[in-house]
């Protein structure tokens, strides 16, 4: 079994150029989610905690790799220890992710990342029912304004994000800031 450094790891979930080809992409959040993510990234690399960047795949379209999107979206910078293309909503499904962290004895992930309340929560309830302590950054995630299908009323980000911590804080992950996530490294 090969030991790592720390017992901790950092899952950047799909923050990949795809999202910009969207129709519901807005420039409106990105700045402090990208400042965040930023900081979290350069800060796990400074404490050696292994940094995982998952990409989201599809056959056709924006996220399929011969579309050329499926890259890290720029301007961050980032040298993941570890890089997975996922299928589905869970960064856990169907990848190799588990056993890559359960061999480097890690037992706590640090999820960020898009969409806040898609693939960000989905993997953080699965890794957080697998067993792995979840520390949810939701200001290193990022969502878009979403229609509610029943009354048609547009959801801005700040609920979408207000809504994720209610659900899962306290039952699937410990919702911090990413200060807080370093500071607790």
């Amino acid at each position: 079994m090969t030991k790592t450094i720390s017992s901790t790891a950092l899952l950047v979930v799909d923050a990949q150029e795809s999202f910009r080809q969207r129709p519901y992409w807005t420039d409106a959040d990105f700045i402090p989610f990208r400042d965040r993510l930023q900081a979290l990234i350069n800060g796990c690399a400074d404490r050696h905690v292994p940094i995982v960047q998952i990409f989201h795949v599809e056959d056709e379209g924006v996220f399929s790799l011969a579309s050329g999107h499926v890259r890290t979206l720029a301007p961050i910078a980032i040298k993941p220890d570890f890089i997975i293309h996922k299928r589905m909503h869970s960064a856990l499904a169907g990848t190799p992710l588990a056993g890559w962290l359960t061999e480097r004895g890690i037992r706590r992930v640090i999820v960020t990342g898009i969409r806040t309340e898609q693939c960000c929560e989905t993997t953080t309830r699965h890794a957080s029912d697998s067993g792995w302590a979840v520390d949810y950054v939701t200001e290193a995630t990022l969502t878009f304004p979403m229609v509610h299908p029943r009354t048609g009323r547009q959801v801005t980000p700040a609920e979408i994000r207000d809504r994720t911590e209610l659900v899962l804080a306290d039952r699937f992950a410990r919702v911090v800031t990413a200060d807080q996530a370093l500071n607790d490294l």
